[in-house]
């Protein structure tokens, strides 16, 4: 699949967006990307995750990895489907009092080779976030990944990162804003809530 393929399942469906944005890091940016209007066609979905599954297919070979883990809520479609793609479970983790956690039951066997997946990373935060409570869980973490690096290629999430595209997206400090920005409100499209 090329980038404007890629793209063009975004533009389709009104997921890439153009404003004043506030984003879950804290930073501030004149583009967003809104996967789950993407990800709510489960044809788009398929075809987005089978080209990312033949990546890490290339990448890392068959059988590679035991299970899928994506952080919730952008991993959690994102996770299932590459799961699937791959012929692995795949589970999720969740927020509890601000920190991830296995809920539902969920667990790994120690030293299950895990990928980390979620649809976009930005700063990797949350990718970071998502790997340590893997590790803690007993998970030997092998490649992270996601359908969009907005940091093109910047984000350091400890381990490998395999994106289906890269994508320069601008970002700002709050102090920092450009003049078109600056006298704008910034509109918070994630699902992350700012401290």
């Amino acid at each position: 699949m090329t980038e404007e393929e890629i793209l063009a399942h975004y533009r389709e469906t009104d997921a890439l967006l153009e404003g004043h944005f506030l984003l879950s890091s804290g930073l501030h940016s004149d583009r967003y990307l809104q996967s789950a209007k993407v990800l709510m066609y489960p044809d788009r979905a398929a075809a987005l995750c089978q080209a990312l599954a033949d990546k890490i297919k290339s990448a890392l070979g068959e059988n590679a990895v035991d299970i899928v883990v994506g952080p919730a809520m952008g991993g959690v479609i994102v996770g299932y489907e590459l799961a699937r793609q791959l012929g692995v479970p795949g589970i999720f983790t969740e927020r509890e009092n601000g920190v991830f956690t296995f809920r539902r039951g969920f667990s790994l066997k120690p030293g299950a080779r895990v990928i980390m997946s979620e649809d976009i990373v930005t700063t990797g935060k949350s990718s970071r976030e998502c790997i340590d409570t893997i590790r803690a869980a007993g998970g030997d973490v092998v490649c992270a990944t996601c359908l969009i690096d907005r940091s093109n290629g910047e984000a350091d999430v400890g381990v490998p990162l395999i994106s289906l595209m890269e994508l320069e997206v601008n970002v700002y400090e709050p102090d920092k804003l450009p003049p078109e920005l600056a006298g704008t409100e910034a509109i918070k499209p994630g699902s992350r809530n700012l401290k």
